[in-house]
Order: structure tokens, then C-alpha cells, then sequence
């Protein structure tokens, strides 16, 4: 069929399409799930790969995608949600508060960030955290800018970056790379990520000093002084879980993974060895995770009221699954008319890195309509049949599609604003430095990350 079909229409068919499918996330009523659906049929037909051709490929993307990544999708939510109702993710940062001590709260707050995001949606971890990053700097008199830059920096990075988070796990379900070194890999990338991040906050801080008023009803501008360091904790009077059996949900999935990775990596098998790789698989590694957070973080809670819960998150879940395989049955329609070879040898005849082009794009689509999840997924639908073709690291290009989607938090992201609403800023020039910056610099961290990783990989 390839054969049949000029450059030139693949590339119309590709044109024509992406327009169309970004006209109708922006201004249309059509959900980018339908939108992207849309937009693969008229890539294909225009493309030149026949009807039939087309709704198979649609039809195998969407299933093959899904079939590697939507079961942890729903695992991962599910337990994003007991950690949300049972308390387990601020518990998580009075733990780091201890730890780290006197004067070191932003610190505290953007490890638990880290952690937190892995499994549960950042919007919710802010919310549910913003009310004791209020009351630190109440009590330390630390900017409010500081605190909150720390903590949703934390948020949105593993969001953005480590699985089972539904974002990059759709990426990698989409690129077919393994989820287990995804997952790995991605911490280590998000760490100089939050590192930059973090002392970012600390000198915008001094630069926008906002405090709470005593009774915390109102904000107050005084003039700056250093924070006052009397070891506060933050501890409520609120029944939370142990800091055990708050960690050991997200922890244990990871320990086990990564003994998978090793162990498969070092050719180990027979005996425990197997056992080890099987309950590694990320599919059973997560759900031994939701198991273990289901009877440990709801003790004492009724059992309909578990199960409600459950059932609730799973709504958010099933929007997330559709749209990633919305995303990789775009892919597949790419893969199959051409395009996506085509493409690639047109960049392999330059020197232009092929990783670029899921960061390019990803950036671009995030800019233009604020989700990072939709940017992502929609660069890695477009750019893996090309990463592929090219025979670029698909690793690499499904990282690159991730820190993309981390430029310029803006107006259109809601995540703009719940950031910047519940830090009481309101006038919109510190809103962009206390939030669009923050993430740009996250982006930028990462691209230069992304290039290193691609001379050495």
C-alpha cells in the first residue's frame, strides 16, 4: 500500500488531521476522545490507506494500547483514592516534616509531593496538602509562595513523569516501552526536576513574602524575615493512618517492580526467582498495592462506603483509559498508512535528534490547550510510528513527550489555578511567576536531561 501512496498525500492526510483534531479540542463541544477517533479516521482516508485498513488500524491501536496499560490505569486510580479519603498522603508529610526538622518544610513538602502524585491526581494531592503548607507558614512565618511552589512543583513533575499515573502511563503504554524501567527511570529523571524546582521557590519566596493572618482567614504582605524556626510538625488532631501503612502501598508496588526489572535484566530465572518476576509484573505489582491500601487505609470505614469510593474513581479512570486509546489507535493509524516511515527517514537525512519531535509536539499541544495529559498522550499517538521508524530510542521518545507536556502552565491548565487560588494569588503577573515559571523551569530541566540521556543511550 506504501507503495501506491505518495509522500506528498501522507503528509496532507497528517496535516488535515491534526488541524482538525486541535480545532476540535479547542472549539467544538467534541471530547478529545471522539476528537482523536476523528482525527485518525481522516489521517487514514486522507492518507490514502483504505476504509477498511483504517478502522482496523484505529480499532487495534486502541486495543493494543490499552491491552498493555489500561488494567494499572484503573488499579493505580483506585488507589490514588484510598490514599486521598484515608488521610495516608498527609500523613506522608507530617513524616517528612519530622524528618527533616528545623527550617527544612519546603523541602519536606516537595518530597511528599514526589511521592504522593505517583499515585494520586496532583489537583487532588494540592488540595488536600495546601491546608498544611498554610499552616507551616503561619507558624514558620516562610512565604506561602515558597511552601506551595515546593509542594505543587513535587505534584506535578511524578504526575507528569511516573506511572501508574494515567499520563505517562498511556505515553508508555502508546511508545511500548517497558512500564517497569518507565517507572524507574522516571523517578530518577524527576528528581534534579524537583531539586530546580524547589530552590526556585525558595528566591521567588523572598521576592512575593506572603503569609497567612493569625485566625487564617485572610493574606498579609509584611515585610520579609527569615522563617522562624521552632520545629513545627504540622500535626493535627485528625485519626491518621501510621506512617507505615501510609508508605507501604506506593513503596511495596515499587520494590517489587524493580526487582523485576533487575532480575529479568540479569537473565535470573526458576524457583523464587519466578515468583519474584511474576508478582513484579507492573499489572500484578499495582494491584497488590490497591489490595494492601484497600485493607489498610480503610480500617473502621464500612464496607459500602469502601466500595463507593472505589466506584467513584473509577468514572475518572474510565474518561483516562478512553482517552489513551484514543491516543495509540491515532498511532497505529499513522503507523499504517506510511506516515510515520516517510516522516522518519525525511528527519534520519538530517541531524536533527528524533527525540525532539514528541517534546516539540507535546510542548506545542500543551501551550495551545493547557492539559498536560492530553498533550502527552496526543504527541506520543503522532510521534511513535516516527521514533520507531527512525529507529530512535523509544524510551527516550516517550520521556521526551512527557517533559513536554510540562511547558507553561497557563490559563487554560486548572491546575494554574488551584495552585495559585489556594496560595491567595490573585494578581495574574505573580501568578505566571509563581506557577507558569515554576513549570517551564521543570521543562527545561528536563530538556536538558533529555538531551544528555540521548548522547549516552
Amino acid at each position: 500500500m506504501e507503495a501506491t501512496v505518495s509522500g506528498s498525500q501522507m503528509l496532507i492526510g497528517l496535516g488535515i488531521g491534526l488541524i482538525l483534531l486541535i480545532f476540535m479540542i479547542l472549539k467544538t463541544k467534541i471530547h478529545v476522545f471522539l476528537a482523536l477517533i476523528i482525527a485518525a479516521v481522516v489521517v487514514g482516508l486522507v492518507g490514502g490507506l483504505p476504509p477498511s485498513d483504517t478502522i482496523s488500524a484505529i480499532t487495534s491501536g486502541f486495543g493494543g494500547t490499552l491491552g498493555s496499560i489500561g488494567i494499572i490505569i484503573g488499579f493505580g486510580i483506585m488507589m490514588g483514592k484510598m490514599f486521598e479519603v484515608s488521610g495516608a498522603a498527609e500523613r506522608m508529610a507530617l513524616t517528612f516534616l519530622k524528618i527533616f526538622g528545623k527550617g527544612k518544610e519546603e523541602w519536606a513538602l516537595s518530597i511528599t509531593g514526589f511521592l504522593v502524585s505517583i499515585p494520586i491526581f496532583c489537583d487532588s494531592g494540592f488540595v488536600i496538602l495546601s491546608p498544611l503548607a498554610k499552616a507551616l507558614s503561619r507558624r514558620t512565618k516562610k512565604s506561602m509562595v515558597t511552601l506551595s511552589i515546593a509542594l505543587a512543583g513535587g505534584l506535578v513533575i511524578t504526575h507528569s513523569l511516573v506511572p501508574p499515573t494515567p499520563g505517562p502511563l498511556g505515553v508508555a503504554g502508546t511508545f511500548g516501552v517497558d512500564v517497569g524501567k518507565f517507572i524507574l527511570l522516571g523517578i530518577v529523571i524527576s528528581i534534579p526536576m524537583a531539586i530546580a524546582v524547589t530552590f526556585y521557590g525558595k528566591y521567588l519566596g523572598k521576592k512575593i513574602y506572603q503569609i497567612p493572618s493569625e485566625d487564617g482567614e485572610k493574606w498579609e504582605r509584611p515585610a520579609y524575615q527569615k522563617a522562624i524556626l521552632d520545629n513545627a510538625s504540622g500535626e493535627t488532631n485528625k485519626n491518621l493512618p501510621s506512617a507505615f501503612i501510609s508508605f507501604a502501598p506506593l513503596i511495596l508496588p515499587i520494590i517489587l517492580i524493580l526487582f523485576n526489572t533487575v532480575l529479568s535484566a540479569m537473565k535470573l530465572t526458576g524457583g523464587f526467582y519466578t515468583v519474584l518476576i511474576f508478582i513484579g509484573q507492573p499489572v500484578i505489582a499495582v494491584g497488590i498495592g490497591l489490595l494492601l491500601s484497600i485493607y489498610t487505609l480503610t480500617r473502621g470505614k464500612d464496607r459500602k462506603d469502601v466500595i463507593l469510593e472505589l466506584e467513584d474513581s473509577m468514572k475518572s479512570a474510565g474518561i483516562i483509559i478512553f482517552v489513551t486509546g484514543g491516543g495509540g489507535a491515532l498511532g497505529q493509524v499513522i503507523k499504517s498508512a506510511g506516515v510515520g516511515d516517510y516522516i522518519a527517514k525525511g528527519i534520519a537525512a538530517t541531524s536533527i535528534p528524533v527525540i525532539l519531535l514528541p517534546f516539540i509536539i507535546a510542548t506545542l499541544v500543551r501551550f495551545v490547550q493547557g492539559s498536560g495529559t492530553v498533550a502527552m498522550i496526543t504527541a506520543a499517538g503522532i510521534t511513535a510510528p516516527i521514533v520507531e521508524a527512525a529507529g530512535g530510542n523509544m524510551m527516550l521518545g516517550a520521556f521526551a513527550a512527557c517533559i513536554g507536556a510540562l511547558f507553561f502552565s497557563y490559563f487554560n491548565d486548572s491546575f494554574y489555578w488551584v495552585v495559585n487560588r489556594l496560595s491567595g494569588i490573585v494578581d495574574t503577573k505573580e501568578q505566571v511567576r509563581v506557577w507558569s515559571v515554576t513549570t517551564t523551569i521543570a521543562w527545561a530541566v528536563g530538556f536538558v536531561e533529555l538531551i544528555i540521556l540521548n548522547i549516552f543511550m
